[in-house]
């Protein structure tokens, strides 16, 4: 007997608000010039039992996303169905995120300054940011005298071992990961209960590294701190 399909009709019928939803993302990212090319990816959470996500697939301009440029995978990042796309080489970080937090929603970006940041703090392991109130855009902050631990992992082609690193950290119940992390040369991922906030992190975290940039920028042509802190 052929397996059950994991696509009913009622995640069939949500289908097309989930994309269009996704292509208006893609759209703006590239507008705000953090997903150029084929850079970045972005997925919403379809289904927790089975765990079922929809990707934006492989190596589509993100400025002009269309209504085929999707794919559907499960909980092992294999499309559930016969699919002319190719998942997203990155699948497993969304499906590790997915599994680790209560995300609906995970947004991946390749701005210059989440780049230029990831390089420069990879060493540290991270740096933190406070003292801005931007901070409060992200969930659950309701001051600017939060300090914001931005995790650097080193980038590498293995995704699946990437993807293990980043689950261990969400999982860390004494320190774990909170709304985001870089990688190194590569961008941002960042998480939300919904597309609506996953799109608000993006947009929060994308602030605060350029002002990070800036500023450390600032700070070694004339030797003088400026306001606000990153560590």
């Amino acid at each position: 007997m052929a397996a059950a399909n994991p696509l009913d009709e009622s995640i069939r019928r949500a289908l097309p608000s989930h994309v269009e939803a996704l292509r208006d993302v893609g759209t703006l990212f590239y507008h705000w010039g953090w997903s150029f090319g084929t850079s970045s990816n972005y997925s919403v959470v379809l289904s927790r039992e089975p765990l079922l996500l929809l990707l934006t697939a492989s190596g589509k301009d993100k400025r002009r996303l269309g209504p085929g440029d999707f794919v559907v995978v499960d909980g092992d990042g294999k499309a559930v169905e016969p699919a002319t796309q190719k998942p997203s080489a990155e699948t497993m970080l969304h499906v590790a995120i997915a599994r680790q937090t209560d995300a609906r929603s995970v947004l991946h970006t390749h701005s210059v300054w989440g780049t230029v940041l990831s390089d420069l703090h990879a060493p540290a392991g991270g740096f933190a940011v406070e003292g801005y109130e931007m901070l409060k855009g992200l969930s659950g902050v309701t001051t600017h005298e939060h300090r914001q631990w931005v995790e650097v992992f080193d980038n590498t082609q293995d995704i699946p071992e990437l993807a293990q690193r980043v689950r261990q950290r969400l999982g860390d119940a004494a320190d774990p990961l909170r709304h985001g992390f870089l990688i190194r040369g590569h961008g941002l991922y960042t998480w939300g209960r919904d597309l609506d906030e996953a799109r608000r992190h993006v947009e929060i975290f994308e602030f605060l590294f350029e002002v990070v940039g800036r500023r450390t920028a600032l700070e070694r042509l004339s030797g003088v701190p400026q306001a606000g802190a990153a560590s």
